[in-house]
């Protein structure tokens, strides 16, 4: 039988993820990393992407991070983000208008428009829905 981790995931207005784990993946700034039961303590910043784990019963499940920090203990993972959403919860249309936004303020070439926000509203739409993509696979 596996060991389980607790898995947390917060952002400043909610507790998003409250639940044991298998396995937890997640969006390192210098890379994708995993943790299990047992794992050296660190603490790292996170990249905007998919934070991946299999549950108690074994089954994947997602949850979309827009930066923040994890820290990994022996039988816990925290993860404190920015913003998050379970992959179950994201609003497709929604994520599809933010990307047709940044899109268009990317494309105007104005020098009033804030270039690396604009690209980072965009990146995090792209993940939003290819995370909500991954629904069907």
């Amino acid at each position: 039988m596996t060991e389980n981790i607790k898995l947390e995931v917060v952002t400043p207005e909610k507790s998003v993820v409250s639940e044991d784990a298998q396995i937890v993946m997640a969006p390192g700034e210098m890379g994708e990393f995993g943790v299990l039961a047992g794992h050296t303590p660190f603490l790292t910043t996170l990249k905007t992407g998919p934070v991946k784990y299999r549950d108690a019963t074994g089954k994947e499940r997602i949850v979309f991070v827009s930066g923040g920090f994890a820290e990994a203990l022996p039988d816990r993972v925290t993860v404190l983000a920015e913003s998050a959403e379970r992959r179950k919860d994201i609003d497709v249309q929604r994520a599809q208008a933010a990307a047709e936004r940044a899109e268009k303020r990317l494309q105007t070439g104005s020098p009033d428009v804030d270039y690396f926000r604009a690209k980072a509203a965009l990146h995090r739409a792209i993940s939003r829905l290819e995370i909500a993509k991954s629904r069907s696979l």
